[in-house]
């Protein structure tokens, strides 16, 4: 099922066009790369996809080899019996077959190719130099491997202002992982999207005939579960080599979200730890939206990826005792802890869908949509800022609440805002629940679980 991924297509086709010789997609696993890039390859017709497996330099160029031949873009060479002996000699040569025709060549797992021979990236720079452009031959370099991947285009690299294409791949949206629970009502595709995440593959793993329940059971809490190993997988494969990564994590999915807290969690100084969790995606640091996030105090963390949240926090803590085949009696305890962990995710959904529509020009000129919380206790799920002195012009509240009676939520906010250092009047008030919104004052906005999660 391929859905969403308008704008990325569309950048990898301005790429194409441009004709640029290399490009540059990455992006956490799972996200759907490969689709993307499937879905771009099927607009072409010669086309050569290889994915590094960290072989030997002759093994990865026998398998290359074999990959064109099966392309039909072996040209007059035996590559079965001669294989590329470089690649430099691969690329030369396809070079010279897409003469009249120009090559889409993919590059998967470009790291691993990378481990089998570290002057691939010097090859590819030269190559650049050497061909041209418009080139013949275009080279997507893909990969999973976040951090590794970004760095390629930075000063210094070989590839530094030589890649004619910079794609991160994202996770799903809220409205966008909507696209992929049709069959849902708004309010359970609210819950999906707060469990598993904006991840392709993991949505394309709810089955949505069954009711929650029966998908928890299926994919939490039984023996092999598809979801129960998912999260010691990202960190194994994101958070490799980052010492003490698991516990921190394990620390902020548990509510301990300021420094002093983790630190005392994990009984060490964890500065270098969330600095490489925050580089890898893994990790948000946030702080309140009318502040430099450079030099505030206020800094809290969260867990950026939902699922990875809800297996730190719930998950993890049972994962053992479900192998043992106590899944019947746990899964009603995950149950009932399903609405307390929903209500940050409902609050970042609520966010999004004021960045998705300031993005249309909703509000007028929005530069900045976050949380505020003051030294005191007012807290406010979403803040709008706008113009270059930064004003509030709309503050809003989510709650994870099946209906909101709107005028005690007004007063609040309305409270809560005299604690914003600068307010543009008449400042706006939007309110977010579940389902329903009763009594709201004429110009109060209301959203629900129908707005955001729209497909």
């Amino acid at each position: 099922m391929f859905v969403n991924r308008v704008e990325e297509l569309s950048a990898l086709r301005r790429w194409w066009t441009s004709g640029e010789p290399l490009g540059l997609v990455y992006g956490r696993r799972r996200v759907g790369k490969t689709w993307l890039i499937s879905k771009f390859a099927s607009e072409h017709h010669k086309v050569v996809m290889h994915t590094g497996g960290a072989r030997s330099l002759e093994q990865e160029l026998k398998i290359f080899s074999a990959e064109v031949v099966r392309s039909g873009l072996g040209g007059v060479r035996d590559l079965i019996a001669r294989p590329f002996a470089s690649w430099d000699d691969a690329f030369d040569s396809l070079a010279s077959l897409a003469q009249n025709d120009a090559i889409l060549v993919v590059l998967d797992e470009f790291p691993d190719l990378v481990y089998s021979d570290t002057s691939l990236e010097s090859i590819l720079r030269a190559l650049v130099e050497r061909i041209g452009r418009p080139s013949p031959l275009r080279i997507l370099l893909c990969g999973s491997a976040v951090r590794t991947m970004g760095s390629l285009s930075e000063e210094r690299k070989p590839l530094f202002g030589r890649l004619g294409l910079r794609l991160l791949v994202h996770p799903f949206r809220p409205h966008e992982a909507a696209a992929m629970l049709k069959g849902l009502r708004p309010a359970d595709r609210a819950l999906v999207w707060g469990l598993l995440g904006g991840t392709p593959l993991y949505l394309s793993w709810w089955d949505q005939t069954l009711t929650v329940k029966e998908n928890l059971a299926e994919l939490v809490c039984k023996p092999g579960g598809r979801l129960q190993y998912e999260g010691q997988l990202i960190l194994a494969t994101e958070a490799d080599g980052v010492g003490l990564s698991g516990p921190v994590m394990t620390a902020i999915a548990g509510g301990r979200t300021r420094f002093g807290e983790i630190k005392d969690s994990v009984r060490t100084d964890p500065t270098r730890i969330l600095e490489r969790l925050t580089e890898l995606r893994l990790v948000e640091r946030i702080v309140p939206v009318t502040e430099d996030g450079k030099v505030s105090r206020r800094a809290r963390y969260r867990i950026a990826d939902n699922f990875l949240a809800f297996w730190l926090g719930t998950i993890d803590l049972y994962k053992t005792e479900i192998e043992r085949g106590l899944g019947e009696t746990i899964l009603p305890v995950i149950c009932a802890s399903l609405d307390d962990f929903m209500g940050a995710r409902w609050e970042e959904s609520f966010r999004d869908h004021l960045r998705h529509l300031a993005s249309s020009g909703e509000f007028g000129e929005i530069v900045a949509v976050g949380r505020f919380w003051s030294g005191g206790k007012d807290e406010i799920d979403a803040v709008c800022l706008a113009g270059r002195n930064r004003e509030a012009v709309l503050v809003g509240e989510a709650k994870w609440a099946h209906r909101i009676n709107a005028p005690a939520t007004e007063s609040a906010l309305a409270r809560k805002s005299a604690s914003l250092p600068r307010v543009r009047d008449p400042l706006r008030i939007a309110i977010c629940a579940r389902d329903a919104i009763v009594g709201a004052a004429p110009k109060t906005l209301t959203y629900t679980a129908a707005d955001i999660f729209d497909s």
